[in-house]
């Protein structure tokens, strides 16, 4: 008896291989996680996601604590001198503010 593959199997989605070979989330798997999670629709919790960064963005400045899970800040960046790595050549890099994370203790200790 002859077995004949099936070529028209399903192939994993790009989002399914990106979750089983560890890669980040993208914002779309984000918004449909919360929305499992909270039994919200996707276009809701499309909405509470985005509020939720969009606070984040406009807090930062201030300083951002999110108990539990870890804190948003500004950092500030030197001015140096760094190297162009096809020519070896030496080259000013301006000064710059940054957006420092640091985790919270009971996220830090769930890793």
């Amino acid at each position: 008896m002859e077995v004949i593959s099936n070529t028209y199997a399903r192939k994993p989605r790009e989002s399914e291989n990106r979750k089983m070979e560890g890669h980040p989330v993208n914002k779309h798997e984000l918004i449909e996680a919360v929305a499992k999670k909270t039994k919200l629709t996707k276009r809701d919790a499309s909405a509470a996601v985005d509020a939720a960064l969009e606070a984040i963005k406009k807090s930062t400045k201030k300083g951002v604590a999110i108990a539990g899970f870890g804190s948003f800040s500004v950092s500030n960046r030197k001015a140096r001198t760094g190297r162009n790595p096809r020519t070896g050549e030496a080259i000013k890099i301006r000064a710059s503010k940054t957006v420092r994370f640091r985790p919270g203790k009971d996220y830090k200790s769930s890793l």
